[in-house]
C-alpha cells in the first residue's frame, strides 16, 4: 500500500458522479494528462463492475476492457450458487451423493476458501449457503424461525468439504448433506484478480477494477500518482471516511449496512457466524483490508469482520506478508 491517507472528506460534486458501487469510490480522476482514461461499468457478479484503464489507444484499451469484462462474466457462470448448471449450481445438487466435477478456476478457488477457514480457525467458511437462504436478509423482515437454522450453528462444514479428481478432472465432494457451497466470500476477488491479469496480457499496465467493494489498483492513475480510492462511510453513503493511495495492492471492505433487515430494533446483516448460524453480533459496521490480490483481501474481509482484535493479529500474523487491516469502523 502507498501509506497515506486522509479523513473526514466529502467529496465534491464531481466526484460524486463517479463514485463506484459498493464501499469504495474512485475518489477522483485527474483532470488533465498526456494518456487518456477509458472507464466502463457493467452489471455482474450480483453487483457492477467498473473498470477503468490509462493508456493512449482507446481502441486497444477498449479490447482489453472487453476481454477483463468477458473473465468477470465467465467467473460468475463457473461460481455463482444462484444458477443450478453453474459449477457451484451442480455441485450443491450433487456433490453429496456423488463427486461433481467443476472447472479448473472453481477448484483452486475452493481449495483458496478452504486455505482461508483454517487460517482463521472457520470464522470463513465457504459452506453456509443453507444458513445464508434460512436467513435470506435481501427478502426477511423477521428473523426466521430458530429450528431453521440452529442444527446449522458449530458444524465447521467445510471439513467436510473435499476438492478431489474424477476421470483426471477436478471435482467437489461433500461429506455431509448440508453441506451448500457458497464463494460469495472469495469469488468476487478472484474475478478482479483474474480480469486484472488479462488486462496485463493485453499491455495495459495502469487500471483500476472494482467489483462492488474488492478493488485492484494496477500501477498509477494517469498523473503518476497512486490511484486515490474513497472508502465510503457507513452512515452516510455520499460521504467518505478516509481516502487511501492504491498502487499495485487491492483492498477490499465488508460491512453490515448495505445488505440487511430490521426487526425490532436490532440489523441483521448478511454476514454469517459459522459458530451461531446467525448474523455476526458485533458492533462493528465496516473493515478495510488491503492485501497483495483481491482474493485474499475479499476472504480476509469476510473472515476478519467482527473478529477480536486477537482474532485479527492471528490471522494477520499468518499471512504477514499478505494483509494489512486498512480500517475499522
Amino acid at each position: 500500500m502507498s501509506g497515506n491517507s486522509q479523513t473526514g472528506l466529502r467529496p465534491t460534486r464531481r466526484e460524486l458522479l463517479l463514485l463506484g458501487v459498493g464501499a469504495f469510490a474512485v475518489a477522483a480522476w485527474p483532470a488533465a494528462g498526456r494518456r487518456s482514461v477509458v472507464r466502463r461499468s457493467v452489471p455482474v457478479m450480483g453487483t457492477v463492475a467498473d473498470l477503468a484503464v490509462v493508456h493512449g489507444d482507446r481502441v486497444r484499451a477498449n479490447e482489453a476492457i472487453n476481454a477483463a469484462i468477458a473473465d468477470l462474466q465467465q467467473v460468475e457462470r463457473w461460481m455463482t450458487r444462484f444458477d443450478s448448471t453453474s459449477d457451484v449450481g451442480r455441485a450443491n445438487l450433487a456433490a453429496a451423493t456423488e463427486a461433481t466435477i467443476v472447472s479448473p478456476a472453481t477448484a483452486a478457488v475452493v481449495a483458496a476458501a478452504l486455505d482461508w477457514a483454517n487460517l482463521s480457525d472457520g470464522a470463513f467458511d465457504p459452506c453456509l449457503a443453507r444458513t445464508i437462504e434460512a436467513w435470506d436478509v435481501a427478502r426477511r423482515s423477521d428473523p426466521p424461525p430458530a429450528a431453521a437454522f440452529e442444527r446449522l450453528a458449530g458444524r465447521r462444514l467445510y471439513h467436510a468439504l473435499d476438492v478431489d479428481t474424477l476421470r483426471g478432472q477436478p471435482a467437489l465432494r461433500f461429506g455431509d448433506p448440508d453441506v451448500g457451497l457458497d464463494l460469495g466470500g472469495i469469488a468476487k476477488g478472484y474475478g478482479v484478480d483474474r480480469a486484472v491479469a488479462t488486462l496485463r496480457q493485453h499491455g495495459i499496465s495502469q487500471a483500476i477494477v472494482n467489483v462492488g467493494g474488492d478493488l485492484y489498483a494496477a500501477g498509477s492513475a494517469e498523473d503518476g500518482e497512486p490511484w486515490r480510492v474513497a472508502v465510503r462511510s457507513p452512515d452516510q453513503p455520499d460521504h467518505v471516511v478516509a481516502t487511501l493511495n492504491v498502487q499495485d495492492r487491492a483492498i477490499a471492505t465488508s460491512g453490515s449496512y448495505l445488505q440487511y433487515f430490521e426487526s425490532r430494533g436490532r440489523r441483521y446483516h448478511h454476514l454469517m457466524n459459522p459458530d451461531t448460524a446467525a448474523p455476526r453480533d458485533c458492533s462493528m459496521r465496516s473493515l478495510t483490508v488491503s492485501a497483495d490480490t483481491c482474493m485474499a483481501a475479499d476472504a480476509a474481509a469476510t473472515a476478519l469482520f467482527g473478529g477480536t482484535d486477537a482474532d485479527t493479529a492471528r490471522v494477520v500474523a499468518r499471512r504477514p506478508l499478505s494483509v494489512h487491516v486498512e480500517m475499522v469502523i
